[in-house]
Parts: structure tokens; C-alpha cells; sequence
């Protein structure tokens, strides 16, 4: 007796397409990203659901500054908040990038210069109280 169902033999599959693994790499990397932002989404409005109310201070009876070092001061808290800021994004791109790179060396150079620029900014806010102390040397 023939079997009526043969088996089939030496069927080929079909060809991937080139790109399908670019683009579910970028497809998860999206739906991360995506959930990321929901999360911080949601802890952002649980922060705010639980803020008390804030009552203002009374305002000091001398506002302003009492001296010149104070103002150098204050600018170099400034200084350091906005290199700190900016060399965290220098190195959030930066990581991306040589993540995303793929292998060109093109971009890895990209994200190597970005990487490297992060690493300055740093660099900078850690010798910031010491061009403080040159300034107020020169000023006071």
C-alpha cells in the first residue's frame, strides 16, 4: 500500500529579506524606549500626586549678595550643574551612537568623539572650584 500523503523532500525555504534583523533590532530597541518613557511617565505623576503643599519663606530683610567671592561662588555652582548636564547628554548620544554603529566606522568615530567630549565636560566640572580659587585670587 502507497502512502497518499508524501512527504515532501528538498523543499527551499524562502529567502530573508537583508535588512529583517536591523529592523527588529530597532523595532525592540523602539518598544523599549517606549516603555522607558512610560515608566518615568508614571513616576513623574506619582511624584506630584504625593508633593504636599509648599509654603513660601519670608523673604530675608537684605536680598542679594554681600560679596564679590560669594557671586564667583554661586557662578561656579551654576558652571558645574550645566557641564554636568550637558556632558550626561554627550554621553547618552555618545552611547547610543556606538550602539547603533553596526560596525561602520564612521559612526563608531562619531560616537568615540562624543564619548570623548563627555569625558572634557567632566573633566571640567571637577576643576571647577579651582578656577574658582584662581578668579577670587585675581578678584579678592
Amino acid at each position: 500500500m502507497t502512502n497518499p500523503y508524501p512527504r515532501r523532500r528538498g523543499r527551499r525555504r524562502a529567502a530573508r529579506r537583508p535588512g529583517r534583523r536591523r529592523w527588529r533590532l530597532l523595532h525592540r530597541t523602539a518598544r523599549f524606549l517606549t516603555c522607558l518613557l512610560a515608566v518615568a511617565g508614571l513616576a513623574t505623576v506619582a511624584v506630584l500626586a504625593w508633593v504636599s503643599v509648599a509654603w513660601a519663606q519670608e523673604a530675608p530683610t537684605v536680598p542679594g549678595v554681600s560679596s564679590i567671592p560669594e557671586v564667583v561662588n554661586r557662578m561656579r555652582v551654576w558652571l558645574v550643574g550645566i557641564l554636568v548636564a550637558v556632558s550626561t547628554l554627550f554621553l547618552t548620544v555618545g552611547g547610543f551612537r556606538y550602539l547603533w554603529a553596526n560596525g561602520d566606522p564612521g559612526e563608531i568615530d562619531k560616537a568615540k568623539t562624543a564619548l570623548r567630549n563627555s569625558a572634557i565636560g567632566y573633566a571640567l566640572a571637577i576643576l571647577a572650584p579651582l578656577f574658582v580659587t584662581i578668579v577670587n585670587g585675581f578678584v579678592a
